[in-house]
């Protein structure tokens, strides 16, 4: 049987350590240092040849920084002899830059695709961001798989909430397919808003649907909470109506520009996110 070696980077290493303990697996060691100018430096400390070789990284915080690491780790790995490589990229950026919204743009999600195709032979990732693009197909053609969060999600909400005194909340139309289907599986009211757009800072939050939200928590859910405007007015919205509280899940926490620190002033009792990010 062949032997297979998880290793964690840039502060996976616990995540890293759960997965080789399911998968029955070993874990290895990788140095990742950085030279004085600031170029990478990265190194097996166990031996790859022969093995299936599993990466987990996750492309956030440092996103440019984590993806050249993460190519440089698997091209190295194949030089090194390793029978497959496989990268467990819970969070996979660039995914929202599916289009050209101007002369001269980077479509950045496809050049981020070429990086990973041609230095993985497998990816695994976390309730990836597909607008656009629809299918991963589209991007990858090494095998490939995405998995949700949706089941742990509902499974933290089943215990904290009372199912008759709870709403769970998307703040628009693409949020559905977290809310929606986590509230459908466990029996919770739900209702999604409606968002127009009208810059990467401003939003304007419509409830479409009005339920009784007086004394009960309302719980927001979407995939990724990055400058949390879209939750921010979401928050205010619901805020209006006197619920008991509002909380706020996603999958990613990015909270980037303080955003976590400006839900909280917004109103948000909790903000909770699953660990596809590592946070301190």
């Amino acid at each position: 049987m062949v032997e297979t070696i998880v290793f964690g980077m840039e502060q996976l290493e616990k995540l890293a350590k759960s997965i080789a303990k399911k998968a029955k697996a070993k874990t290895g060691n990788i140095t990742l240092e950085e030279f004085p100018d600031g170029e990478s430096y990265i190194k097996f400390d166990n031996p790859v040849k022969g093995k299936n070789i599993v990466l987990v990284q996750s492309l956030h915080p440092n996103a440019n920084n984590n993806l050249v690491e993460l190519f440089f780790a698997g091209r190295t790995a194949q030089e090194l002899g390793a029978k497959s490589v496989t990268g467990v990229v819970p969070y996979l950026a660039y995914m929202r830059q599916d289009k050209r919204f101007h002369d001269g743009e980077c479509v950045s999600n496809k050049h981020m695709a070429h990086l990973v195709n041609n230095s993985m032979d497998k990816l695994i990732t976390v309730d990836p961001h597909l607008h656009r693009v629809h299918d991963m197909a589209d991007l990858f053609y090494i095998h490939h798989r995405k998995v949700t969060a949706n089941l742990a999600i509902a499974d933290y909400i089943k215990k904290k909430f009372n199912r008759k005194k709870a709403v769970i909340v998307g703040p628009d139309i693409e949020s559905s397919q977290w809310a929606k289907r986590i509230a459908d599986k466990i029996g919770f009211e739900s209702a999604i808003f409606l968002k127009d757009r009208f810059s990467s800072r401003k939003v304007k939050i419509n409830v479409t649907t009005e339920l009784d939200w007086k004394g009960k928590d309302v719980v927001i859910i979407d995939d990724i909470i990055s400058s949390g405007h879209t939750m921010i007015e979401a928050i205010k919205e619901i805020k209006k109506r006197k619920p008991r509280a509002v909380h706020c899940i996603c999958v990613h926490g990015i909270f980037a520009e303080g955003a976590f620190e400006k839900m909280k002033k917004a109103g948000a009792k909790t903000i909770v996110s699953c660990n596809s990010i590592p946070h301190k």
